[in-house]
């Protein structure tokens, strides 16, 4: 489990295909030991091996079918968060790394306060999605706008979280990770 608050970045080294499916990234100060879980653009994933700042995760097929990590080059950056340790403090909001569906920044607006992007949604997260709930992008636990738009949804950025994950540098056009908040998921699929 994740709260969505990123306080590192990694650089992707590799992302090989072969024998099987692998994700290198370069992460360092990244506190985290083989088989530890830690999300990688909102991606719960394990480490399966370490050397000093080099993280290695396998992959499997529905991982690089269902999320922008397969679209990844060496030289790209990712938002990084290790799991949620018992007393550690959650000041986003529950993140389970499970992504529920890739959208795409529509838009980017800069503004004297931050930086909105308007970001469209499939279906399938879009009835998940509710003005001023939560939503994880690319791993980062962000709120909604006071509106839905049509086909996707609003978030604003202050400066800080627009400097210290990769939401600050998305463009029109770039995939995201999308992750709905797994209690409004919940809360909706049991009145269905």
């Amino acid at each position: 489990m994740f709260t969505g608050i990123i306080r590192q970045r990694g650089v992707v080294e590799a992302v090989r295909q072969q024998p099987a499916p692998r994700l290198v990234l370069r992460v360092p100060g990244l506190r985290a030991r083989r088989g530890d879980s830690v999300a990688v653009d909102g991606v719960c994933l394990t480490v399966t091996r370490r050397a000093g700042a080099r993280f290695t995760f396998d992959l499997l097929a529905e991982t690089l079918r269902v999320t922008t990590l397969g679209r990844r080059r060496p030289g790209d950056r990712v938002n990084v968060e290790p799991a949620l340790r018992v007393g550690d403090t959650v000041g986003g909001h529950w993140v389970l790394g499970h992504v529920d569906g890739v959208g795409r920044v529509a838009h980017r607006q800069p503004t004297p306060a931050g930086l909105t992007l308007t970001i469209t949604a499939p279906p399938a997260v879009r009835r998940y999605l509710a003005p001023k709930g939560s939503v994880a992008v690319d791993g980062v636990s962000l709120t909604i706008g006071p509106r839905l738009t049509r086909g996707g949804f609003t978030v604003f950025l202050i400066p800080h979280t627009a400097a210290v994950t990769t939401l600050g540098s998305r463009r029109p056009g770039d995939p995201v990770n999308l992750e709905v908040d797994p209690i409004a998921r919940y809360a909706i699929d049991a009145v269905r």
